[in-house]
């Protein structure tokens, strides 16, 4: 990349005898064939774009069972730090609308929260959870960092762009069932290569794993997560890796010592505040 300087020359205000002088650095574009060769991650646009379902004429307003859950969050708060359950709120605005995150959604959030909308479109830009642009049913986030590219995240990507006929730079499905977007490190990395669908992590994936996750999605049957809220598509329980639950070179100095007993690591259905990861999503209005 070429770098160019140029002198700059400001008056000063309180003394125009001043000169203060500056680098400005002016960076080049890389030439149109070197583009192929940089990996880039795809995105939302930060500026707001008016489409048929979504200007400054469309509406938006939460349904009676929601503005429970919105009472519900807005009391978790002091009725003067309203502007705190923005985040929150957005969240549900989204998931009611299809995981597609309105302008009129963000006015009405501001609206309750009692503050002015840029406030609210601040946080929408900054957040990437917030999909303001419509996605697809089954929206797949694919890990492009470090540990994921190490063990064939590349690979996988290629495999879900081949079926379901996305070309370099598409992100969405003629038939609106699935985007495809690669992000940053979603922090699943000892269970590289992984996608996460929607709100669920599908882990360990392989390209043959990765083509069975697809057709389950396009029969409306997403895979079951374990008991622990996520899927190893290899297999696996967890994250204990391919020898089972240890890290330990050597054996143990005896049963039990530093480790707690096995029973205690396995949920217990019957114990009282059991949570099943359904139960869980819908405790967090997911």
């Amino acid at each position: 990349t070429r770098i160019h300087f140029v002198e700059v020359k400001m008056k000063s205000v309180l003394n125009p005898s001043r000169v203060l002088k500056g680098l400005v650095r002016r960076q080049t574009l890389p030439r149109a064939g070197a583009l192929a060769q940089i990996r880039s991650f795809s995105g939302p646009i930060p500026q707001h774009k008016n489409t048929p379902d979504n200007n400054e004429d469309t509406t938006f307003d939460f349904t009676k069972e929601n503005y429970e859950r919105v009472n519900t969050i807005l009391a978790k708060y002091p009725t003067n730090y309203k502007q705190s359950a923005c985040i929150p709120l957005l969240d549900l605005a989204q998931r009611q609308n299809d995981n597609f995150l309105t302008l009129a959604a963000m006015n009405k959030v501001a609206e309750i929260i009692g503050v002015n909308p840029m406030r609210v479109y601040e946080v929408a830009t900054f957040y990437t959870m917030f999909n303001r642009e419509k996605v697809g049913k089954y929206f797949i986030q694919l890990c492009g960092t470090t540990p994921c590219q190490a063990c064939g995240a590349g690979e996988i990507k290629e495999t879900i762009q081949n079926h379901l006929g996305l070309g370099p730079g598409e992100e969405h499905t003629k038939d609106g069932l699935f985007t495809l977007r690669e992000v940053e490190c979603l922090g699943a990395c000892v269970n590289a290569p992984m996608v996460q669908l929607n709100d669920d992590f599908y882990e360990q994936l392989t390209p043959e794993t990765t083509v069975e996750l697809l057709e389950a999605c396009k029969a409306g049957k997403p895979p079951a997560l374990t008991k622990w809220g996520s899927l190893p598509m290899n297999g696996q329980l967890s994250c204990e890796g391919p020898l089972g639950k240890t890290s330990l070179f050597d054996e143990p100095p005896g049963p039990g010592a530093h480790m707690r007993p096995d029973n205690e690591l396995v949920p217990d259905e019957k114990k009282e505040g059991y949570l099943s990861p359904e139960q869980l999503k819908d405790h967090m209005y997911y």
